[in-house]
């Protein structure tokens, strides 16, 4: 059966928004999809002997129902065993999970994360890869504990803010070189006890005095709010690499970063362990061999890994997901927002919601420090990437593809009216090619209180804007309705006719959802000057630095003569 109103545009028709009551099965009835029930046996007399073809013997009834019970009691044991299991494995997850609070420690709040028109609201997570040395086998991986032993403190070399937009259909990826001066706020490290009075200086430092205080610091620079933390450290990304069976990454030229030790001939290779992390953690071997180059190699390594996550059958084998999961509870401190299996597990649900072409990766402009050469500042270009991504806008259009939109006046979402929504009724009309466009979207008027009033039909042909025209006097009304819808205002349109309500056309800019798309961000302001690319480029590789930015025996090379001239190192993946 088929809503009129869910046609596509063309088709002159008109019905109440909700449409026809759904059927209801009558139980006992024979279409209420159960079978008749059997006849019971009969009591009386003596028990009937089944009939038997030629040459087959019966089977005694008493040993069939032994075999059934038998095989009943093994089922329930079977079940109770497995359920086991499961408790035990979700118990066992929750174990490795070591979460801290992002409430204690820091004075600075870290902001609050604004609803849209349907009261659903963006996620915001840092993501932090520690450089510390904290335990004998990140001594191992990372070296420098020699002089020092095991090590206390730690720095945040890798800073990720990840936005996911309110209603899931785009993400953005923005690092936070660690060479960038800020102020860090006073601070406390309730595990440590650890603390500062604040100070001007890098802002990877404020992991010394905890989590809290690393988030508080991000969002003093860029001003959008941070719900969650995740940290990962040396070992955590071995653990996890292993456990996905190697990621894929490619390297435009031969490269051998002698400090991070990654060796690599030209082309794509699969890393894994301790390969992964040389790549993730290889400073001189791309770009022009600062931190920059860094979070453009590490945007490929993940992008690779997001691609890997959504294949087929990478989440679909019980092993590979409990290797997967085991890693990443062992490997990962996340805030006790996030501190449980279940809330792990909406996270990635989110995550997987958004296509591999609408997540974007890029890195926060920067300018060099004025008062020393070797520090960056973030560059006046960056303060709207930092608006784009705190007031949940996208960086593509429903295709993955950048896109510029209109002035921000334009973008604005209609102001709010003190006209009651119960007293509002919208006549929906679909301009789609897409059936059940004008009924989604009434429905969800109606079930934001909108009058029952509010009807279906279908405009009189496709239209590639939505509309929301109003008649004179209705203008509060339409503002009402359009608030509801996240509508710009830019959308309204008053008519020329008299007497007239409100009616939506919606148009080839709005084919799914009933939440009108966020404006696109002008990317060419918002990534100006900036490194950006979606998770879906599958061809790009790393630029290898060709600067001499690595030593080899006392002199200087650049990083593809380095490969050529180690002959005796082993390259790191094959």
């Amino acid at each position: 059966m088929t809503d009129p109103g869910d046609a596509p545009a063309g088709n002159a028709t008109r019905s109440h928004a909700r449409g026809l009551p759904r059927q209801r099965h009558t139980s006992g009835s024979a279409t209420s999809g159960y079978a008749p029930s059997r006849s019971a046996p009969s009591r009386t007399g003596s028990r009937a002997r089944p009939k038997v073809g030629a040459g087959r013997r019966a089977r005694p009834v008493g040993r069939s129902r032994r075999i059934l019970r038998t095989a009943a009691i093994s089922l329930s044991v079977l079940v109770l065993a497995t359920a086991g299991v499961g408790w035990w494995f979700y118990e066992h997850l929750n174990g490795n999970l070591h979460s801290v609070p992002l409430t204690d420690g820091s004075g600075d709040s870290a902001g609050k994360e604004k609803a849209d028109a349907f009261g659903r609201t963006p996620i915001n997570l840092l993501v932090v890869g520690s450089d510390g040395r904290t335990n004998a086998s990140d001594c191992k991986l990372g070296g420098g504990c020699s002089q020092t032993g095991v090590q206390s403190g730690s720095n945040a070399d890798v800073e990720m803010v990840m936005h996911i937009s309110a209603d899931r259909s785009n993400a953005t990826v923005m690092s936070i070189p660690r060479d960038t001066v800020t102020t860090v706020p006073a601070c406390k490290d309730t595990e440590t006890g650890v603390s500062t009075n604040g100070y001007t200086g890098m802002v990877n430092s404020a992991l010394q005095y905890g989590p809290a205080c690393q988030v508080a610091t991000v969002h003093r620079l860029t001003g959008i709010p941070i719900d969650h933390f995740v940290k990962l450290d040396f070992s955590g990304v071995v653990k996890m690499s292993d456990a996905v069976g190697g990621v894929s990454a490619c390297v435009d030229k031969d490269v051998y970063d002698t400090y991070s030790h990654l060796k690599l001939a030209q082309g794509t290779h699969t890393l894994k362990g301790v390969a992964a992390l040389e790549f993730v953690r290889s400073r001189h071997g791309f770009g022009d061999g600062s931190d920059l180059g860094r979070t453009y190699s590490q945007h490929i390594f993940l992008s690779s890994m997001i691609r890997k996550f959504k294949s087929a059958g990478t989440l679909t084998d019980p092993t590979a997901v409990y290797r997967l999961a085991d890693a990443a509870t062992k490997a990962l401190t996340v805030d006790t927002g996030l501190g449980s299996i279940r809330k792990l597990i909406g996270l990635a649900a989110d995550v997987d919601k958004v296509p591999a072409n609408r997540i974007t990766f890029t890195t926060m402009q920067t300018a060099p420090d004025p008062g020393d050469s070797n520090r960056l500042v973030p560059a006046a270009t960056a303060q709207s990437l930092f608006a784009t991504i705190a007031n949940d806008q996208s960086l593509t259009n429903a295709s993955g593809k950048k896109t510029a939109a209109a002035s921000a006046t334009a973008k604005a979402p209609a102001s709010a009216s003190t006209v009651p929504a119960a007293q509002i009724a919208v006549t929906v009309e679909n301009g789609t090619t897409v059936t059940g466009r004008a009924s989604a979207v009434a429905t969800a008027l109606l079930d934001k209180g909108f009058s029952s009033g509010t009807t279906t039909g279908n405009a009189a042909g496709t239209t590639s804007t939505t509309t929301l025209t109003y008649g004179s006097g209705h203008k509060a009304e339409a503002q009402t309705a359009a608030k509801a819808l996240g509508l710009p205002s830019s959308h309204l349109k008053q008519s020329d006719a008299t007497g007239t309500g409100l009616t939506l056309v919606i148009g080839t800019d709005w084919t799914s959802g009933t939440a009108y798309p966020a404006a696109p961000a002008d990317t060419k302001t918002a990534t100006a000057d900036a490194h950006a690319e979606t998770a879906d480029q599958s061809k790009t590789c790393a630029k290898v630095s060709p600067y001499k930015t690595v030593s080899l025996d006392g002199v200087a090379m650049t990083p593809t003569q380095a490969y050529r001239a180690a002959t005796g190192t082993k390259d790191s993946a094959p």
